[in-house]
C-alpha cells in the first residue's frame, strides 16, 4: 500500500514535470520571439487561430458573456489548457517514453503552423517556437530522468526501457541525494522559465515607447469644427453622456493584443481597382487636413438594449478625398480596408465616395490621438454601417475591388457582406433590476439612426398608449439623441417598453431578430420596479 501511494507521488511530480517542460517551452519562444519576430508567440497564435475558427454562435457567446474581456477568457482559457496538456506530457514522459517529448514536438509543429500562417508572418517567425520546442522537450527529458532516478532508489524498480534512465545518477550517493537533484533542476527551470517568458512577454507588449510618442503628438487644429447646439446633452443622472468617454467606448475586435504601432513607421496602401498605387505615410493624412465629426458608432454584436453603441468626437479627412487620390475604376463597388493583424472588412464603396456622408480616415478621438486599443494611429469611421463592414481599427491597407471577387474577415463566418446599421433606442435609467421609489421619476436613454437621424421616441408604460418623450436637440443625424419623460411611478412592478421613428418616417422594428446575420432588432422592454 505505501509503495502504491509512493508511486502515485511519482506521477503527480512527473506532471509537474510536464508543466515545467511546457513553461520553458513558451518563455524560450517568448524571448526568441522578443529577438526575431515578435508576433511569434505560440499562445497568441494559438489563441488567434481559435479566433479565426471557431463558429459565430460561440463568438456572440463570448461577446454576450465576457464583453470587452472575451480575450482575456480566451488566453486564461488556453492557459489552463497548456498546464493541463502539459502535465499529461509529464506523466506520459515517466510511464511510456518517449511519448512525452512527441506530445510537446507535436504542441511546437501546431504552434508553428499557427505562426507562420498568420497574416503579416516575418521569415524568422518559424524560430521561436521551434527554439522553444527543443528547449522544452531537453528540460523534461532531463527532469523526468531524475525522477525514474529518485522513483528507483526509493522503490528499487529497473524494468525495460526505463533500465537506463531509472537508475540513480550515482549509485553511491547518499538516500535522497537524487530526489534532491530532481528537485534543484524543477526549481531553477521552473524559475527561469517564469522570470524569462514574464520579462520577454511584458517586453513585447510594452507599449510604453508608442505610448510616449502618441502622449507627445500634437494634432493639427481641426479646419472646421463640430458645433455643438445648447440643449444636446440633458443633465439625468444615469443618462449615458453625450460622448463617450474613450475609457468607456466599447472595444471589439479580433486582436488578442493591442497593436503598437509606430506612426512615423506607419504606412497607407491604397491599391486594386484604383489608375495608380498610392502609398500614403501618417504625415500625409495631418497635411490633408484635418476636421472634426461627431458620429455614433454600433457593434454588430449588440443586443436589443446592449451597450456596444458609443458617441464620439472625431478628428480626421474624409476617405472619398483619400481615395481621389489613388483614382478608383469603373466597375468597382467594393473597398477591402485590412488591419495591421490581418483583419479585413468589406465596406460598399458608395459609403466611401458619397459627398452626403462623412466617412472618414481617423487619427483622432474626443480630443485627443487615438487611444492605442481603439486603432492608433489611424483607424476608419463610417456612420450608418455597423463596425465589422466599416470600422477597420490599426488600418494599413484599402484595397478596391469588388463583392463579387473579395470577401473580409466575417462574410464566410454567417455575416452579411454589407450591413447597414438598424436604428434602435435604448433605455438606461431606471436600469434593469433597479428599485426606484414612487413618485415623479425620470425615464431616460438614447436612440439612434446614424445617416438619417432620430424624428422622435416613444415610451410606453405597461399597456398604455404610446407617448412621445422629450428629445436632446441633435448635433446632426449621425449622432445619437437623448431622450426622457418624467414619470409619476405607483408601487408594484411595469414594464416600460421604448421604440423610436426615423426622419424617414421609419418605425423601429418590432420583431425581435437575433445578432447574426446582419444585426439585432425589437423594442426593449424593461421591467421597472417600484416600492
Amino acid at each position: 500500500m505505501a509503495e502504491r501511494r509512493s508511486g502515485k507521488r511519482f506521477i503527480a511530480w512527473a506532471a509537474l514535470a510536464g508543466i515545467i517542460g511546457g513553461a520553458v517551452f513558451l518563455a524560450t519562444a517568448e524571448l526568441f520571439a522578443l529577438l526575431f519576430a515578435r508576433s511569434a508567440s505560440p499562445i497568441l497564435a494559438v489563441g488567434g487561430f481559435v479566433i479565426d475558427i471557431v463558429p459565430q454562435p460561440f463568438k456572440e457567446f463570448a461577446i454576450a458573456t465576457f464583453g470587452e474581456y472575451d480575450k482575456i477568457a480566451l488566453l486564461a482559457g488556453l492557459g489552463l489548457a497548456v498546464v493541463i496538456a502539459s502535465a499529461i506530457a509529464g506523466i506520459l514522459q515517466l510511464v511510456r517514453p518517449p511519448l512525452g517529448i512527441v506530445a510537446l514536438v507535436v504542441a511546437g509543429v501546431l504552434s508553428t503552423a499557427a505562426i507562420v500562417t498568420r497574416a503579416g508572418a516575418v521569415p524568422l517567425a518559424f524560430l521561436p517556437p521551434v527554439l522553444g520546442t527543443i528547449a522544452g522537450s531537453f528540460i523534461l527529458l532531463l527532469l523526468v530522468r531524475r525522477l525514474r532516478a529518485w522513483r528507483t532508489s526509493v522503490l528499487g524498480e529497473r524494468s525495460g526501457t526505463e533500465a537506463a534512465d531509472a537508475v540513480p545518477e550515482n549509485p553511491a550517493a547518499p538516500k535522497g541525494i537524487d530526489r534532491r537533484r530532481f528537485f534543484a533542476l524543477a526549481a531553477i527551470a521552473g524559475a527561469s522559465a517564469l522570470v524569462v517568458g514574464v520579462a520577454s512577454r511584458a517586453v513585447t507588449m510594452a507599449v510604453g515607447s508608442v505610448e510616449a510618442i502618441r502622449g507627445a503628438l500634437k494634432l493639427p487644429a481641426a479646419r472646421s469644427k463640430v458645433t455643438v447646439p445648447d440643449g444636446a446633452e440633458l443633465d439625468i443622472k444615469g443618462l449615458s453622456e453625450l460622448f463617450t468617454p474613450n475609457k468607456d467606448f466599447y472595444r471589439v475586435d479580433t486582436a488578442l493584443t493591442v497593436p503598437s504601432i509606430d506612426p512615423d513607421a506607419w504606412r497607407l496602401v491604397i491599391d486594386g481597382m484604383v489608375d495608380q498605387r498610392v502609398e500614403l505615410s501618417f504625415q500625409d493624412i495631418l497635411d490633408m487636413g484635418l476636421d472634426e465629426y461627431a458620429i455614433t458608432l454600433t457593434c454588430v454584436s449588440n443586443e436589443v438594449g446592449g451597450e456596444l453603441v458609443g458617441n464620439a468626437m472625431w478628428l480626421g479627412v474624409p476617405l472619398r478625398d483619400v481615395l481621389k487620390k489613388a483614382g478608383v475604376k469603373s466597375g468597382a463597388d467594393m473597398v477591402l480596408s485590412t488591419s495591421v493583424d490581418g483583419y479585413t472588412a468589406s465596406t460598399p464603396l458608395a459609403a466611401l465616395t458619397d459627398d452626403n456622408l462623412d466617412a472618414i480616415l481617423a487619427v483622432g478621438m474626443n480630443g485627443e490621438p487615438l487611444p492605442l486599443e481603439h486603432g492608433f494611429p489611424v483607424r476608419m469611421v463610417v456612420p450608418g454601417l455597423y463596425g465589422y463592414v466599416s470600422a477597420t481599427k490599426w488600418l494599413t491597407e484599402l484595397k478596391v475591388t469588388t463583392f463579387a471577387d473579395d470577401e473580409a474577415y466575417w462574410t464566410p463566418r454567417g455575416y452579411s457582406a454589407e450591413a447597414p446599421i438598424k436604428f434602435s433606442s435604448r433605455l438606461d435609467t431606471p436600469s434593469i433590476g433597479e428599485a426606484v421609489p414612487a413618485g415623479k421619476i425620470p425615464i431616460a436613454g438614447v436612440a439612434w439612426a446614424q445617416s438619417v437621424g432620430i424624428e422622435r421616441v416613444e415610451v410606453r408604460i405597461d399597456e398604455g398608449e404610446w407617448t412621445a418623450v422629450t428629445m436632446s436637440t441633435p448635433i446632426n443625424d449621425d449622432t445619437w439623441v437623448q431622450w426622457f419623460m418624467e414619470w409619476d411611478a405607483t408601487p408594484g412592478t411595469h414594464y416600460v417598453a421604448v421604440r423610436a421613428v426615423n426622419k424617414n418616417g421609419d418605425l423601429q422594428l418590432e420583431e425581435r431578430a437575433p445578432i447574426a446575420p446582419n444585426g439585432s432588432s425589437g423594442w426593449q422592454r424593461s421591467l421597472i420596479r417600484v416600492t
